[in-house]
């Protein structure tokens, strides 16, 4: 659990499986992973298991203020809301696909 500048820090520092370029996904992206058959978590567990009933973070900002607050996506119940960027939350990295030859 991390605040949301620890957060991004963090999934920019990462180096996995021989991949950089890690980033907090947007809510979109985030959201689009809830599964909306399944509580706590909500969340194909076969595709991502030990994935807690929690919040995480996304880089998202509130619109009616978006240097203090951003979307999160909770995996408890599946729904998105926002939180203030000094809170705690879970962070799942994403990295966008290079085309095919790259």
């Amino acid at each position: 659990r991390l605040n949301h500048a620890e957060a991004g820090a963090a999934v920019a520092s990462l180096d996995l499986a021989g991949f950089t370029g890690w980033r907090l996904p947007t809510v979109e992206e985030l959201f689009a992973l809830a599964d909306h058959s399944r509580q706590s978590p909500a969340i194909d567990t076969e595709a991502f298991p030990d994935t807690p009933s929690d919040w995480f973070w996304t880089s998202t900002p509130a619109a009616w203020n978006s240097s203090a607050v951003a979307w999160v996506v909770y995996f408890g119940g599946g729904y998105a809301d926002t939180y203030d960027r000094d809170y705690d939350a879970f962070v799942r990295a994403v990295r966008s696909a290079s085309p095919a030859g790259q």
